[in-house]
C-alpha cells in the first residue's frame, strides 16, 4: 500500500471512530428528557447518564494512551472500538437509569482507549507541512458530529426510541473494526509501565469531588452523603498530583505544565468545555421542557450553533499554520462567552427563537475557531515523542471540564430552580449559564498569553518545537 493510500485509510477510520464517539455526547444530551420521562431518572440520574460516560473517558483517556504506546496503537485502537460498540449495545437494552449509566461508563472506557489514538495515527501518518490542514479536518469532522448530534438525536428519538441513539453506534462499529485491523498500520511508542497507583487515585478522587458536587443541594452540602466525598476526592487529587511528581513513570507527566504552551492551552480547554458542555446540558432541556418543542424541532433550532464547526473549522485549521493558533483560540473563546452570556440574558419561558438564533451564531463561530487549531497548539507544545501523551491529558482535560460544567452548572440550576415550571426552569437556567460564560471568558483571556508557536520541519521524531515570541508573550 502506498503512502498517500495509506494516509488516506488513515484518515477514514480514525475520522469514522472519531465521528462515532463525539456524536454520542451531543446525541445523549437531546434525548435526556425522553430518558427522564421514560426511566423517571431525577436530574441526578440525567447527570450521571452524560458524566458516566465522560468521567471514566477523561480518567482513563491517559492509561488508554499509555496502551496504545505499549502494546500497539492499532491493537488497542481496535480493543477500544469493540468495547465502545458493546457498551452502546448494553446501553440501548438498559432497563432502567441505574444499568444505563453502567452502559455509558463502558462506552467511557472505549472511547478512552479510542479517541486519543485516532489524533495519535493520523499525526503519524501526514507529513509535519500539512499536519495543521490534516488535523483541521480531523476537527471538522469532529464539528460536524457536534453539528448533526442534536438533529440526529432528535429525529431518532422522534421516529423510533431513545434506545436508538445507542443503536446507531453499533452497526458502525462493527463495520469499522475489520477495516482497522486490516488497513492501519501498527506503530509503537516508548515503552512505560502502567501507573496503577495513579490511575486509582485521580479515578476515585475525581469520581468523589464529581458525586459530592451532583448531590450537594439535594442532601445538604455538610451531609455524610457529600462532605466525606468532597473532603477524601480532594485528598486523593492532591495525592495523585504528588504520586505524579514523583513516580519514575507517571500517567500525567508533570513537566510537560513547565510548557506554558501546554498548561495554558489545557487551562483554557477546561473552561471552555466547563461552560460549553455544563450550558447545553441545560439548554437541550430548555428548548423542550419549557418551550415545548419535540426532539426534532429541538435538533433543528440547534443548528445555528452546532453546524458552525463544519463551515469555518477546516479554514481556521489551515489558518492556524500561517498565524498561529493563539488569536484564534483567544477570539474563539471571546465569541464563545459573548454567546451564553445572551442567552442567559434574554432566557425565558416565552422568548422567540429568532432572539436566540444571533447568540446561537455567535457560539457557534466561537466554537469552531477554538475546535479547530487547539489540536495543533498542544502538539506543538511539546517534543514529537511526546505527543502521544499530551493528546491524552488535553483530552482528558478537556473532558474533565466537561463533567464538572455539568456537574457544577446543574448544582447551580437546581438551587435556584426546578423541573416543576418553566418559570422554575428559567430560573435556575439564567444563573447557571452565566456561570458558563464567565469561565469561558476567563479562558479567553488566559488564551492571551499563549506564546506563539510553529512546528519545525525537521526528519527527527524528537525534535524540539521552536517558538517564536512576540510581545504579548
Amino acid at each position: 500500500m502506498t503512502g498517500k493510500a495509506r494516509t488516506a485509510w488513515t484518515f477514514a477510520v480514525t475520522s469514522a471512530a472519531l465521528f462515532m464517539a463525539s456524536l454520542d455526547n451531543l446525541v445523549v444530551t437531546t434525548a435526556l428528557p425522553s430518558i427522564r420521562d421514560h426511566l423517571h431518572a431525577s436530574l441526578e440520574g440525567l447527570q450521571w447518564t452524560v458524566n458516566a460516560y465522560t468521567l471514566t473517558f477523561a480518567v482513563l483517556l491517559l492509561t488508554g494512551a499509555t496502551l496504545g504506546e505499549r502494546y500497539g496503537r492499532r491493537r488497542m485502537f481496535v480493543a477500544g472500538l469493540a468495547l465502545f460498540t458493546a457498551g452502546s449495545a448494553a446501553a440501548a437494552m438498559a432497563p432502567g437509569i441505574g444499568l444505563l449509566i453502567a452502559a455509558r461508563a463502558v462506552q467511557g472506557v472505549g472511547a478512552a482507549i479510542l479517541i486519543p489514538l485516532t489524533l495519535t495515527l493520523l499525526s503519524a501518518a501526514v507529513s509535519p507541512e500539512r499536519r495543521g490542514l490534516a488535523l483541521g479536518a480531523w476537527g471538522a469532522v469532529g464539528g460536524l458530529a457536534i453539528a448533526i448530534g442534536p438533529l440526529v438525536g432528535g429525529a431518532v428519538v422522534e421516529g423510533a426510541s431513545w434506545q436508538w441513539i445507542f443503536w446507531l453506534n453499533v452497526p458502525i462499529g462493527i463495520a469499522l473494526l475489520p477495516i482497522a485491523w486490516t488497513k492501519l498500520t501498527e506503530s509503537y511508542g516508548s515503552t512505560t509501565r502502567l501507573d496503577l497507583p495513579g490511575l486509582i487515585l485521580a479515578s476515585v478522587g475525581l469520581l468523589g469531588i464529581v458525586l459530592g458536587v451532583v448531590r450537594g443541594n439535594d442532601h445538604g452540602w455538610t451531609s455524610l452523603t457529600v462532605l466525606p466525598p468532597l473532603v477524601i476526592g480532594a485528598v486523593l487529587v492532591a495525592a495523585f498530583i504528588g504520586w505524579e511528581l514523583r513516580t519514575r513513570e507517571p500517567m500525567l507527566p508533570m513537566q510537560l505544565f513547565r510548557s506554558r504552551g501546554f498548561a495554558l492551552t489545557n487551562a483554557a480547554s477546561l473552561l471552555m468545555f466547563f461552560g460549553m458542555f455544563g450550558s447545553i446540558f441545560l439548554l437541550a432541556q430548555f428548548l423542550q421542557v419549557v418551550q415545548h418543542y419535540s426532539p426534532l424541532q429541538a435538533g433543528l433550532r440547534t443548528l445555528p450553533w452546532t453546524a458552525m464547526p463544519v463551515f469555518i473549522a477546516p479554514f481556521a485549521g489551515a489558518l492556524s499554520d500561517k498565524i498561529g493558533g493563539r488569536v484564534l483560540l483567544a477570539t474563539g473563546l471571546a465569541l464563545q462567552a459573548i454567546g451564553l452570556g445572551w442567552l442567559a440574558v434574554v432566557a425565558s419561558p416565552t422568548v422567540a427563537y429568532t432572539t436566540l438564533v444571533p447568540a446561537f451564531v455567535i457560539s457557534g463561530v466561537g466554537m469552531s475557531l477554538f475546535f479547530a487549531p487547539v489540536a495543533n497548539v498542544v502538539l506543538s507544545s511539546v517534543r514529537r515523542d511526546q505527543e502521544g501523551i499530551a493528546s491524552g491529558a488535553n483530552n482528558a482535560i478537556r473532558e474533565l471540564g466537561g463533567v464538572f460544567g455539568i456537574a457544577v452548572l446543574g448544582a447551580v440550576f437546581s438551587a435556584h430552580g426546578s423541573y416543576a415550571s418553566g418559570t422554575a426552569f428559567v430560573s435556575g437556567l439564567a444563573p447557571a449559564v452565566w456561570v458558563g460564560a464567565a469561565a469561558v471568558a476567563v479562558a479567553s483571556a488566559a488564551a492571551l498569553f499563549l506564546p506563539s508557536v510553529r512546528r519545525a520541519v525537521t526528519a527527527s521524531p524528537a525534535d524540539e518545537p521552536v517558538m517564536e515570541l512576540d510581545p504579548v508573550s
